[in-house]
């Protein structure tokens, strides 16, 4: 008997994957981030908003012109060839499923708002181990499911979340923000360097469409506008949500909030808003991690395929899954889980989030190079030629500068992690050559 192939998603759902990937990563926990920096962070959610649009375009471009399953490690071996594009695909990887980690944490985090046993360090650890496998089973029934989970919670998150960023400002105290406008004892140009670091978080999930290419329907035309419309609808709501939320609350509470947008809203309406939030920001989360969670898999696979990841993360199940990928990825979340356990949460989310940042930026990299290559090679004139070439420009030293602004420690961490990728690499190139597939 035949089987229907999978149904894909189309550019409504690729682009509430777009836009729910980057709002799902950050929107709720990411206050308390900058908080850490103070309200100066206003500068660098501008620089963080530039830097999403030229990477936004990049991918835009880049898909318009050749959609590959895999996005920025695709881009990265056809221009740079295989071990190129092998170290994006392992930095893409590892960050990736390290930041599932963190969006994991923020559904524990608003959960306690409702249930306060689970502040706890031990509960919270054993309610997010469920809320890691229960999404990673599900992820395995197929991407149009999880296209529709996206869509759905993004849209009943963003009632109180455009509730907020509207109506927060008629609470909003000039003083406060001026008070907490440098909390971080560095200078103003460091604080900005590094809040525009942290910032990049809430933007990353931009490549979502370019790398879920291979179940996107007519991916020439719907990855480049999923895109710039997800990016678009996240920058909006990210930026006004910060700003307000730093004019409504001091920084210190803020900076040590494991739900600060519940706060806000008890601030606003009371105790009952408080439920509606965390209710809220749960679905929403729960929502992003189903989408990040298919990226993982997307990319593995693709690499996989080619020989430069492991096999079984190609093996696909019966919905059209990489399920066993899915599993694997699943166990090393919760190992990451247990090692990384702080006695708070934002501190735990922080950690997580910086290094997943560090990571991801690789590809980035790399994608705005094979855009140059792109370009030359096709030899474009004029205009065009000239607008690719500096949005590649623009998103490079994006990049680079949100690299400046990494807390030191936890960039040499990422370094020794991303250099080890030079004693993997060796076994998959043999297995290249065995079938023939040279550098």
């Amino acid at each position: 008997m035949s089987t229907s192939a999978p149904r894909k998603m189309g550019l409504t759902m690729a682009t509430m994957l777009v836009a729910g990937n980057m709002i799902g990563t950050g929107v709720f926990l990411l206050p308390a981030n900058l908080a850490t920096v103070g309200s100066i962070s206003s500068f660098g959610w501008m620089i963080a908003t530039a830097g999403a649009i030229a990477l936004g375009l990049v991918f835009a471009r880049l898909s318009q012109l050749n959609p590959q399953p895999g996005g920025p490690y695709a881009y990265a071996r056809d221009t740079f060839g295989n071990y190129i594009g092998f170290v994006s695909n392992y930095a893409y990887w590892f960050g990736n499923w390290i930041g599932n980690v963190a969006i994991a944490l923020v559904v524990t985090g608003y959960l306690s708002q409702l249930w306060p046993w689970l502040e706890g360090i031990y509960p919270r650890l054993g309610f997010t181990l469920a809320v890691i496998w229960l999404l990673s089973l599900a992820n395995a029934r197929g991407a149009r499911w999880i296209g529709a989970l996206e869509t759905g919670t993004l849209l009943l998150a963003l009632v109180p979340i455009l509730g907020i960023a509207i109506a927060g400002w008629w609470w909003f105290d000039p003083d406060l923000f001026r008070a907490g406008w440098n909390v971080s004892g560095m200078s103003d140009s460091a604080a900005i360097s590094r809040s525009a670091s942290i910032a990049l978080w809430a933007f990353m999930g931009v490549e979502s469409a370019a790398v879920s290419a291979d179940v996107i329907d007519d991916p020439r035309r719907n990855i480049p506008l999923a895109t710039l419309f997800g990016l678009a609808l996240a920058a909006v709501i990210y930026v006004s949500c910060s700003l307000v939320i730093m004019g409504m609350l001091p920084m210190e509470q803020l900076r040590d909030s494991s739900a600060p947008f519940a706060e806000v809203a008890r601030l606003m309406i009371g105790p009952w808003g408080v439920v509606v939030i965390a209710l809220c920001a749960i679905f929403k989360s729960v929502g992003a991690l189903g989408g990040w969670m298919l990226l993982v898999g997307q990319s593995a696979k693709a690499a996989a395929e080619d020989g430069l990841f492991p096999r079984v993360f190609c093996r696909l199940n019966r919905h059209g899954m990489p399920g066993t990928g899915l599993m694997i990825v699943a166990v090393l979340m919760s190992g990451l889980l247990l090692v990384t356990s702080s006695p708070t949460l934002a501190r735990q989310f922080d950690q997580l989030t910086n290094i997943a940042v560090l990571l991801t930026i690789i590809p980035y990299l790399f994608s705005a190079g094979a855009l140059v290559a792109t370009t030359l090679e096709r030899n474009e004139q004029g205009a065009l030629r000239a607008g690719c070439l500096f949005i590649a420009a623009t998103a490079v030293a994006y990049c680079l500068y949100a690299l400046v602004g990494a807390d030191a420690q936890l960039l040499a961490y990422a370094t020794v992690a991303l250099l080890f990728s030079a004693a993997v690499y060796p076994f998959f190139r043999q297995r290249l050559h065995s079938q023939g597939n040279q550098d």
